[in-house]
């Protein structure tokens, strides 16, 4: 007789931004998420017990048992948060693990989020099949970045804090940055040419997969970039950092 078809396992991610947490279940078999996603607002202050709050909502109403991996836009070494570049300062010296697994009551993982996205396309996305060099950048309200060497990420890169334009890289280039000066796509797509050239000439990766929710709307910035490498948009856009962190959960 003919096997039972097998049920996939759905494993949580949750990926906490500037503006919003947001989760859901994810078939790790296949990368794609297996329910709608769901979106809560980051509560202002975003401190941690807030941000916990918010995150222990978002698994209740997810309804899916079993571990969750979270990102955090900050260096993540042993669970502990490192960096508060964007978000509360009150993060610095968190045990994050900890944080959350009491909130949630759940086994818990817990990484940087530009890490998560790139986890994601690389399996799952534009980095899928290169065994080379490659470079995930995302471009939100900083520049988040993750660095592969033959499909092995190297963690916690954090490379929107290179020196560029008298400062950090993304206090010259993010997405918010074009938000906040009105910036056209052709003068940001100048800015982000400068930022990428740099990363290139630093790492020479053979790929950039460009991420976050501008990648969306790459036909209007991406044909006006020029780097000697091939850059480009992300496959799973904002749904990478929800499947790479659900990827990186604690095994159930």
């Amino acid at each position: 007789m003919p096997s039972d078809p097998v049920t996939p396992v759905a494993v949580v991610g949750i990926d906490i931004g500037g503006s919003g947490v947001k989760g859901a279940p994810v078939d790790l078999a296949t990368g794609k998420l297996t329910a709608d996603r769901i979106r809560v607002p980051t509560p202002v202050p975003a401190t941690p017990e807030g941000v916990a709050e918010v995150v222990a909502e978002v698994v209740d109403r997810l309804g899916v048992d079993g571990p969750i991996g979270v990102t955090l836009p900050s260096v993540v070494s042993g669970g502990v948060v490192r960096t508060a570049a964007n978000i509360d300062k009150r993060w610095i010296g968190v045990d994050a693990i900890e944080l959350f697994g009491t909130a949630t009551g759940r086994h818990v993982a817990v990484l940087n989020d530009a890490d998560a996205a790139g986890i994601a396309e690389v399996k799952f996305g534009a980095g899928a099949g290169h065994s080379g060099v490659v470079m995930m950048v995302t471009l939100g309200t900083g520049i988040g970045s993750a660095l592969f060497a033959g499909g092995v990420l190297v963690p916690n890169t954090e490379l929107g804090h290179l020196h560029l334009h008298h400062g950090d890289a993304e206090h010259w280039a993010a997405d918010s940055v074009r938000d906040k000066e009105n910036l056209s796509w052709d003068e940001w797509a100048g800015r982000l040419e400068h930022y990428l050239q740099l990363v290139q000439r630093l790492f020479w990766p053979d790929l950039i997969i460009l991420g976050g929710g501008v990648s969306r709307k790459a036909d209007k910035f991406l044909p006006q970039i020029s780097v000697d490498t091939e850059v480009v948009p992300a496959k799973r856009q904002n749904e990478a950092g929800i499947v790479g962190a659900a990827m990186a959960a604690p095994k159930p």
